[in-house]
């Protein structure tokens, strides 16, 4: 039991959490001891948080994971987790990710709460609505950096806001289209406003957040406040980093679908994962050592 509860808290998918750093990063004070600290609590709560939500959503979605092609393996959905044991675990996920936040300020507190209860809501009904459902999750992305913003206490810029709001769309809607090619027939039996989707609508929403993404981006790094900021102009040599990052995710979606989630899918390949640390690499020196 204790194995199924730890895959159910889906710790692959922390990896989402590390936007709360960006504002941390992008503001040069990785250095500083006390704010990597409180960026890290705001990390590890965030971890805590999104897992009560994982729980919450598989209690709520058990029945239809069964009919699912991978999500019947879930442990709630299969029984290898008790729902009772499940939802105690959740609560005491959530009263430590308020323990750890406390001390961050009410901000990020604020932002946190907002966060798990955007979440409850989203999985109570709102992930039926189309176009609303994808929002919501890229929402969760900018809340993510507003939380990471206030508990180092560094503002955040627009232009970070601009490049995670169109990235997080250009993912949620990707997930999208990933689920309706994979269920197919099944899909509004399995996720409901999977049959106000199809291809090529995704394929459009897909197109313009790539897009917007991309020119966010570049006009992030050459940005006279950049670099001003970061006092190098060499930011704009990333962008070609971004291109391949994004191109290689839209050739794992399109041109090799795997029955697995695509974000499970990028952190083992190989690819992107060496593209992905050669630009994380690249942003510490510029930020901190250029």
């Amino acid at each position: 039991m204790i194995r199924a509860l730890a895959r159910s808290l889906r710790p692959v998918q922390w990896v989402k959490n590390f936007f709360v750093l960006a504002p941390l990063v992008f503001a040069g004070q990785l250095e500083e001891r006390i704010a990597l600290a409180r960026g890290l609590a705001m990390f590890a709560a965030f971890c805590l948080a999104s897992s009560a939500v994982y729980l919450v959503n598989d209690i709520r979605d058990r029945e239809a994971d069964r009919r699912h092609p991978l999500k019947r393996h879930r442990p709630i959905a299969s029984g290898a987790l008790p729902a009772p044991v499940a939802t105690a675990a959740a609560v005491v996920l959530l009263a430590a990710a308020a323990v750890l936040v406390y001390p961050l300020g009410a901000a990020a507190s604020t932002v946190l709460g907002l966060y798990a209860a955007l979440n409850f809501l989203y999985s109570a009904g709102l992930k039926h609505v189309v176009i609303l459902d994808v929002m919501i999750v890229a929402l969760g992305f900018v809340l993510r950096v507003l939380a990471g913003g206030f508990a180092v206490r560094v503002a955040v810029s627009s232009w970070l806001l601009l490049c995670t709001i169109f990235l997080a769309l250009f993912l949620a809607f990707s997930k999208r289209r990933h689920e309706l090619v994979l269920l197919s027939e099944n899909a509004s039996g399995q996720r409901r406003v999977l049959d106000d989707y199809s291809p090529a609508f995704l394929d459009q929403m897909i197109n313009v957040v790539t897009a917007a993404s991309v020119v966010s981006y570049a006009l992030y790094a050459v940005a006279p406040e950049t670099t001003a900021r970061f006092h190098s102009e060499w930011l704009v040599y990333t962008v070609p980093l971004v291109l391949f990052g994004i191109f290689r995710y839209l050739y794992l979606i399109y041109q090799a679908p795997e029955q697995r989630n695509p974000t499970e899918a990028i952190l083992t390949d190989g690819p992107f994962l060496a593209n992905l640390v050669l630009w994380g690499l690249a942003v510490l020196w510029i930020v901190y050592g250029g």
